[in-house]
């Protein structure tokens, strides 16, 4: 919950107790602590200052000084939360709580040209048969609230917007619905009021009109009226439940984060804090959200292309293993000519020493015709054969893996 002080009050708080204390009651480091000192120029305690205190030594306290112009009276201390997060969103909450320790959402009086569009549309909207009036139309504010809620709503909206331009954000119109942006990262929200459901109970008007139209339907059916069909309303003069506004409204950033879920999104009125004092604490999450987006965005790239990377090594290693198998096939096709070739030289020479010893006609023009087979075999498994095989068959060059298509998902 968001704290106020003045700066007198604040004074006497920082020498009251060491920073380290105060820091861990406030939520923050004592780095942060020191920076809000800084900014509405409240002297603390000098390193040692304490250690002397305790020791009963006389110390002097540094004298507050008078208010200088651009520095607030007022010091807001927005809630912390202890979360564990990443680094880089701990720090932002830290800078952002800093920054909103100089804004009083209390002081603003401006309106905002979206805020008063999208309340002007609510204020002439027909409440519907649970007595709210929606808004969900683009470049306006995605709201459902009562219309007796309008009114202290646009004061927290207001409040709200002034607070995120301290963080460094606007709220623009440009999507479909009205956004927080800093320029690099778009943050929805809706405002939603409670509804309470209860089961009606029938005025003595309703009891009456459902008797009257008991005893008409008696008459009628006594008369042999079977053309007379009630409709389901003559069954039910009343509806079913009551519902009423309960004035309880909440503020919810509707951000996806897939690494940092846990963050604060929501920011409920309850019984002691309303969301109209809530300005700070909202543009305050508002800023850490924005910051975990974007450490989400990050760590979700680095996974991209981390799964892109393996996927890329699975099908290289598919690809590799794909031009092996091909290879290894046309291996059995050059061992197929190679042993061929052997073979019908090995018969060649057979023939040529035995028909040195006979005559035989048949077996001589065998012979001839055997050898210029025997050339075509040692041209086949000649350099220049094989040359012409690994073309035919793509491989042992740069189109080695044609026929391979790498797989379109990353298993």
């Amino acid at each position: 919950m968001a704290r106020q002080f003045t700066r007198s009050e604040f004074y006497e708080l920082v020498w009251s107790k060491p920073m380290t204390h105060l820091a861990k009651e406030f939520g923050l480091s004592d780095v942060a602590l020191h920076k809000i000192c800084r900014k509405h120029d409240v002297p603390n305690p000098p390193l040692g200052w304490w250690a002397k205190h305790a020791a009963g030594q006389k110390v002097k306290r540094t004298p507050l000084p008078k208010l200088r112009s651009g520095i607030s009276d007022t010091i807001n201390i927005a809630g912390g939360e202890l979360r564990n997060e990443p680094g880089s969103v701990a720090q932002m909450r830290e800078e952002a709580r800093v920054r909103a320790s100089a804004f009083d959402p209390k002081k603003v009086d401006q309106e905002h040209s979206i805020v008063m569009r999208s309340m002007a549309k609510l204020r002439k909207a027909k409440p519907d048969e649970q007595g709210m009036v929606r808004l969900a139309q683009s470049g306006l504010i995605d709201v459902e609230i009562a219309p007796d809620s309008i009114d202290r709503i646009e004061i927290s909206l207001n409040r709200i917007v002034t607070a995120a331009q301290v963080q460094g954000f606007e709220l623009s119109g440009k999507a479909e619905r009205a956004a927080f942006t800093d320029g690099s990262v778009i943050v929805p929200f809706n405002l939603k009021e409670a509804v309470k459901r209860s089961q009606h109970e029938p005025t003595p008007e309703e009891l009456a009109k459902e008797e009257k139209e008991r005893k008409r339907r008696e008459r009628r059916w006594a008369r042999n009226d079977w053309d007379y069909v009630p409709s389901f309303s003559s069954f039910s003069h009343w509806p079913e439940r009551d519902y009423a506004p309960t004035g309880k409204v909440s503020f919810e950033f509707d951000l996806y984060l897939r690494y940092s879920s846990p963050l604060r999104r929501s920011f409920k009125d309850a019984k002691i804090q309303r969301l109209e004092n809530m300005a700070n604490d909202i543009a305050v999450g508002l800023a850490v959200l924005a910051s975990a987006k974007r450490e989400d965005d990050r760590r979700a790239e680095e996974d991209r292309i981390r799964a892109e990377e393996e996927a890329r090594r699975r099908n290289e290693a598919r690809r590799l293993a794909y031009i092996e198998d091909r290879r290894l096939k046309v291996l059995d096709l050059v061992f197929e000519r190679v042993e061929k070739r052997d073979r019908l030289r090995r018969l060649a020479t057979q023939l040529t020493e035995e028909l040195k010893a006979t005559s035989s006609p048949r077996s001589a023009e065998f012979l001839d015709w055997l050898n210029a087979i025997v050339e075509r075999a040692e041209r086949a498994s000649s350099v220049e054969g094989f040359e012409v095989l690994f073309e035919a068959q793509h491989v042992f060059g740069p189109d080695d893996d044609k026929g391979f298509y790498p797989s379109r998902y990353s298993w």
